[in-house]
C-alpha cells in the first residue's frame, strides 16, 4: 500500500512510540507532568489507552504491509481483529481521558474528536472487510492508521516545541489538534492520488484495448 522506505520510516518511528509507551507504564520515573497527572487522576483508564495504543500502533504498521498481508493472510486477519480491540479499548479509555484533560475546552475537543474519529474509521474499517469488500477496507485502514500515529506525531510535536523553546501550556491547545488532523488530510491525499492512479491505468489500458 506504501513504498519501502515510508513504510520503514514510519514502523520505526511506531516501534519506538510503543516501546515508550510500555515504559511510561512501567517506569513513573520518566513520566512528563501531564502524564504523571493522568496516572494519578485517571490511572486504570490511561493504562489502558497506553497499553491500547502501543499494541495499535505496533500492530497497524506490519498490517499495512502489502507483502507481509499476501504471505501471511492469516496472520494479518487475527493480528486484524487484535487491532480492532486495541483501538476500541485505546480509543474508548482515550475519549474519557480527553474530556477530562487539563487545556480546557479547546483541548478536550481536539483530543476527544481524535478518539472519535480513532473508532469510528477503525470499526468502518472492520465492517466493510466483513462484507468482504477488500479495496474499502483498505481505505479505511489507511484513515485509522493515520489517525494512531498520532502516537508518533504528538511526540514529535513535542520534542520540536521544547526545542524552539515554546512553553507546555500554550502548545498542547495547538498538538491537541495538529497530532492527527494533518495526518488525516495527508491519507486523504494519498488515498485520492491512488486512486487517480488507478483510473488513469484503467483509462490507459481500455485505449489500448481498441
Amino acid at each position: 500500500m506504501i513504498n519501502k522506505s515510508s513504510w520503514s520510516i514510519m514502523t520505526l518511528s511506531a516501534i519506538g512510540v510503543a516501546i515508550y509507551a510500555l515504559a511510561l507504564l512501567i517506569e513513573p520515573n520518566i513520566r512528563p507532568l501531564f502524564v504523571q497527572n493522568l496516572f494519578l487522576h485517571f490511572p486504570n483508564f490511561t493504562k489502558i489507552h497506553f497499553l491500547g495504543g502501543a499494541i495499535a500502533i505496533l500492530i497497524g504498521a506490519f498490517q499495512l504491509s502489502s507483502s507481509i498481508r499476501r504471505k501471511y493472510l492469516y496472520l494479518h486477519r487475527i493480528l486484524g481483529r487484535i487491532y480492532v480491540i486495541s483501538v476500541a479499548f485505546g480509543g474508548l479509555s482515550g475519549f474519557i481521558l480527553a474530556v477530562n484533560s487539563v487545556g480546557g475546552a479547546w483541548v478536550q475537543t481536539g483530543f476527544a474528536l481524535m478518539a472519535i474519529f480513532w473508532l469510528g474509521t477503525t470499526l468502518n474499517a472492520y465492517r466493510v472487510i466483513l462484507q468482504r469488500d477488500v479495496k474499502s477496507h483498505e481505505r479505511w485502514m489507511v484513515r485509522s492508521y493515520a489517525v494512531t500515529l498520532a502516537g508518533v506525531t504528538l511526540r514529535l510535536y513535542l520534542g520540536l516545541s521544547v526545542v524552539l523553546g515554546i512553553k507546555f501550556i500554550d502548545a498542547y491547545p495547538i498538538l491537541a489538534w495538529l497530532c492527527w488532523v494533518p495526518n488525516l488530510l495527508i491519507a486523504e491525499l494519498y488515498l485520492w492520488l491512488k486512486l487517480n492512479k488507478v483510473k488513469r491505468f484503467n483509462k490507459s489500458s481500455l485505449s489500448d484495448s481498441y
